[in-house]
């Protein structure tokens, strides 16, 4: 059984796109509203589930929420396909860092991996909101990835980076 999000609840929630903003636990500068430190997160979930939902070849979409946990599953899979081939933390870090340096495409641009998943903007306020929250976070997964792909020491962890061999949703990360 596939793994959902717990955040159901779209009151006060900002939407772009069909894209709930949820708050994130981020330091990192960006549209989405400041969660409590204590509190799980979007990205927390996501990076929760990863090894579990990889699995799963359909996505069945209970909320808005499961839709940014799917955006969130594919780009940790494009980051474990970067980090592959790094063999310590600076590496994968360097890696990391030029991934978030790459233009984030929003639904209607070529690159942007769900067709469908999201609506597509209706103006270009809207399209920006939704590039600079995904950029957010996406920087956020990226910082908190390395934490667990990379052991303390600095050494890969395999148990994590054997998964970038995997195919979310049978979609092959480039």
């Amino acid at each position: 059984m596939v793994y959902h999000s717990s955040f159901v609840d779209e009151e006060g929630i900002t939407k772009a796109c069909g894209c709930p903003l949820l708050p994130l636990k981020s330091h990192i500068k960006g549209p989405a509203p400041v969660s409590d430190q204590d509190k799980t997160d979007i990205v927390d979930e996501a990076i929760t589930f990863f090894r579990a939902n990889v699995f799963f070849r359909n996505f069945d979409i209970k909320s808005p929420a499961d839709k940014l946990l799917i955006y969130l599953t594919f780009y940790i899979n494009v980051a474990l396909k970067k980090l592959e081939g790094c063999r310590t933390l600076a590496e994968g870090t360097k890696a990391i860092i030029n991934l978030g340096l790459e233009k984030v495409p929003v639904p209607g641009e070529s690159g942007f991996p769900f067709p469908g998943l999201f609506a597509l903007p209706q103006s270009q306020k809207e399209a920006e909101l939704l590039r600079n929250y995904l950029k957010q976070i996406r920087e956020e997964t990226s910082g908190r990835l390395l934490s667990v792909a990379y052991r303390p020491n600095g050494t890969p962890n395999k148990w994590w980076l054997a998964f970038a061999k995997r195919k979310f949703m049978n979609i092959i990360v480039p």
